[in-house]
């Protein structure tokens, strides 16, 4: 059977909505890696590959993410960030395929979400256990203060997606239809106004899986510099921050909105 051309898949794979979706698409998948994807779907739409496969590889990619973080230098972290890119391109891919062999399912869905859990608590944890230095690369015993940022991290990035995740369960639950966009807005006008602020900040990305592989990248640049550990343990510090603070605005932000009416 003859691998279906570009051209082809498109209108198939990326029906129309999914690049202007107002979330769900990360901006990396708009701006090039979605035309990357194809380039591999391509390939693999008359395989025996299953979307779920290529989901679970995924979550590999993402986890193993998170564990080349205990390689020391920039090593670790140019890995880290490579792995990221790959769980990305995946993260496109088996939607892709399913999308065009028809194999859509609530499993799929299920899966990738768990996946995205995991592996941004991963990358997140593994940068806190960096920052720790468990080998003792600069001092001679492990400082836990930096692994446990580092999973506080970790744990205010998973809180951020289970509270949008929960409005369609708590829906779900209700007996009312899906969310439209238009009810993410806060109902006081002073919310609003400083969501939208958030919004063009865009600070609350930095705890996502690629803006905190690049984020690592940077401060590991930065430390080869500089020397020993004091850019990633800011890098650490800062992740941390932003993850509680940005857990606490957006469950405010949802319930002053109408997505739960």
């Amino acid at each position: 059977m003859s691998k279906p051309s570009v051209a082809e898949l498109r209108p198939v794979v990326h029906p129309a909505g999914v690049k202007d979706r107002r979330s769900g698409e990360h901006w990396a998948g708009r701006l090039y890696m979605r035309e990357i994807s194809l380039r591999w779907t391509r390939h693999l739409v008359n395989t025996r590959v299953t979307p779920n496969q290529l989901t679970y590889l995924m979550v590999l990619a993402g986890v193993a993410a998170g564990a080349a973080l205990l390689i020391p230098g920039l090593t670790g972290a140019v890995l880290a960030a490579l792995l990221i890119q790959l769980y990305l391109l995946l993260d496109c891919v088996d939607g892709e395929v399913a999308r065009w062999r028809g194999q859509t399912s609530i499993t799929g869905v299920y899966l990738d979400r768990i996946g995205h859990y995991l592996s941004e608590a991963a990358l997140l944890v593994g940068f806190g256990t960096r920052a720790a230095d468990l080998l003792g690369q600069h001092e001679d015993s492990a400082n836990w203060l930096w692994a446990f940022l580092g999973t506080l991290a970790a744990l205010g990035a998973i809180l951020i997606k289970a509270e949008t995740d929960l409005v369609d369960v708590a829906r779900a639950r209700s007996g009312l239809p899906a969310v439209r966009d238009e009810a993410a807005t806060p109902r006081s006008s002073g919310l609003a106004v400083a969501r939208r602020a958030a919004a063009a900040l865009k600070f609350h990305r930095l705890v996502g899986g690629v803006e905190a592989s690049l984020l690592i990248l940077v401060v590991a640049v930065l430390d080869v510099i500089g020397g020993e550990l004091f850019f990633t343990r800011l890098g650490v510090a800062l992740l941390a921050a932003v993850a509680l603070l940005q857990t606490l605005l957006h469950l405010v932000s949802i319930l002053a909105s109408s997505r739960l009416r």
